[in-house]
């Protein structure tokens, strides 16, 4: 019995290992991201954030970039569009902390955990996010597509 929970943990981890190669792969991709460079990507993150800078984070996408905040809502498309929508959820931000941390990095996709505290300035209350960035580079180290999932707990 425990044998075969072990075989479908051991298929579990290989439809999900297959699924991220597959979804790194694509044409014209000149070579994989390094964890350094996901490090690099994530520290201007961090910078754009903790100084509400919403051109400094646009900056680390490409053009046509896909930013997808929640799963089942319409990505922010381009520099344009994330810089939008950075304007808008920093607005009421203050006291920001940012942390992160490389879970996996393979071919062009990284995996990162992140975490931030800050201040709504509206309301007082200090709020605290938990969250996974997925996230696929160009030849550049530019940011081609975010997707994130993130929770949130909120205290007066």
């Amino acid at each position: 019995m425990a044998q075969r929970h072990l075989l479908k943990g051991v298929r579990w981890q290989a439809v999900a290992a297959s699924a991220l190669l597959c979804a790194t792969a694509g044409p014209g991709i000149a070579q994989d991201v390094s964890t350094a460079t996901l490090e690099r990507w994530l520290a201007g993150y961090e910078q754009a954030w903790e100084t509400r800078d919403a051109a400094r984070a646009a900056e680390l996408f490409t053009a046509d970039a896909r930013y997808r905040e929640m799963p089942f809502d319409a990505p922010k498309i381009g520099q344009g569009g994330i810089r939008d929508y950075w304007s808008m959820v920093t607005a009421d931000q203050r006291d920001i902390d940012f942390k992160s941390q490389v879970v996996s990095v393979t071919g062009q996709t990284g995996i990162a955990h992140w975490s931030a505290t800050f201040t709504a300035a509206s309301t007082g209350a200090r709020v605290e996010l938990d969250g996974v960035f997925v996230l696929t580079f160009d030849a550049a180290g530019l940011c081609t597509e975010l997707r994130e999932w993130w929770h949130v707990r909120s205290t007066p």
